[in-house]
């Protein structure tokens, strides 16, 4: 089926808004060590901004997943673009690290609306036939914008400061002038929007066994992003040794393979199905896992990375198509978002956690992401066989079967 001029604007919006909020994330990732110097404390301490970002995403997902369940999907993205741009500019007046774990919780908050009101919109304005490849291309945000964080730490790092690269964030915001130029709304949420729409309480209560299994399920999945991308720089950094330019190096690499990934394997998702290819690309993770963790030299480091991520990201390639698919018509921009985000908040503890299994292990950051991996590959390619199969089906009429 042939695309509309308005179909492409709008999955290169919603692209580019979970490129531009990744961005912001990923930007904290690479600075750590730095503002933990800065501050006089440890970089175990400074971990707990990352930790409180993700923890406040599920009430970013239920705030702005409501909002646009009853207002619109389009209005409410932009709101949220504009309101994590400048919170993540704020960041960098933080006089102490307390300012900055407040400002950091706030951007977490409209970070976690994001991703599901941009994902609804998305899948909600496609031929279903492409479903799956936008899907990956719509994941592909996430180490889209992992790499421009990689790109700026790089080239700007040395001459601007952790400081001056949270200054960066404000730049997403122009994003909004596109949107409201380019980009309509929802065709499902204006068919639908003089319906009466039952509470999310109640939608929940109905479709618990779902929701309760969405959640522990995206919890194993945001361990698997989490786990292997947050404290990787401060791997390559603190215990390698590598200089900002080495680490840059081998950030793209693994950000490249996030990328193929995404995009291959949402691809392929279309043809064997959701279950399947998230089955494969979890257990593709285990093989690569020395490769990625124990590696000495940066050429091995780089190949490991590059690898894994194909494997992480291949799998969260075929969410955004999944989740949709599977969550009940009423309520899909708030479902998504709301139990990806959940599965945040109790992923959350991640980098604290790796930062203090390393500390226990003389600084091995290697044997804490390693262990971390290799356990949630396995229950991810377990708990995704317990899952519907909805490839193919109209969004319009889609209702959540049993679970």
């Amino acid at each position: 089926m042939a695309w509309t001029k308005e179909q492409k604007q709008t999955v290169l919006a919603c692209y580019l808004g979970w490129t531009l909020d990744a961005f912001d994330f990923f930007l904290m990732v690479f600075v750590l060590k730095d503002i933990a110097r800065e501050f006089g404390t440890d970089i175990e301490a400074v971990s707990w901004a990352t930790m409180l970002t993700l923890a406040a995403r599920p009430i970013g997902a239920l705030i702005f997943g409501r909002l646009a369940d009853r207002y619109g999907r389009r209005p409410v993205l932009m709101a949220n673009i504009v309101m994590y741009s400048v919170l993540g500019f704020a960041s960098a007046f933080s006089p102490n690290l307390m300012v900055l774990l407040i400002l950091r919780t706030l951007f977490g908050v409209a970070m976690g609306g994001e991703w599901g009101v941009g994902s609804s919109l998305t899948m909600e304005s496609i031929p279903k036939e492409s479903r799956g490849f936008v899907s990956g291309l719509l994941q592909a945000g996430y180490p889209s914008g992992y790499l421009l964080a990689t790109l700026a730490f790089g080239q700007l790092f040395e001459h601007v400061g952790w400081r001056g690269m949270f200054m960066l964030s404000l730049l997403p915001a122009l994003l909004t002038l596109y949107i409201r130029r380019n980009v309509p709304e929802s065709p499902s949420w204006e068919a639908a929007r003089h319906q009466e729409k039952p509470s999310l309480f109640a939608t929940i209560c109905a479709q618990w066994r779902l929701s309760l299994y969405a959640i522990i399920l995206m919890t194993c999945f945001n361990f698997f992003s989490h786990g292997t991308q947050d404290l990787y720089p401060t791997f390559l950094r603190v215990q390698h040794k590598f200089d900002p330019h080495t680490v840059q190096a081998i950030a793209l690499c693994l950000n490249v393979g996030a990328i193929i990934g995404g995009l291959t394997i949402g691809g392929l998702s279309e043809r064997i199905g959701r279950r399947n290819a998230i089955t494969l690309a979890a257990l593709f993770a285990l093989p690569v896992l020395p490769l990625w963790a124990f590696s000495s030299t940066p050429m091995a480091l780089a190949a490991g990375a590059f690898l894994m991520q194909i494997a992480v990201q291949g799998a969260w390639g075929v969410i955004p198509a999944h989740l949709n698919e599977i969550s009940p018509m009423a309520v899909r921009a708030t479902f998504p978002g709301l139990v990806y985000q959940l599965g945040n908040l109790l992923a959350s503890v991640n980098s604290p956690m790796q930062a203090h299994m390393a500390k226990l292990n003389g600084g091995d950051y290697g044997m804490a992401m390693a262990t971390v991996a290799g356990v949630v590959a396995i229950a991810i390619a377990v708990l995704i066989r317990f899952s519907r199969e909805r490839r193919g089906e109209p969004m319009e009429v889609m209702e959540p079967a049993p679970h």
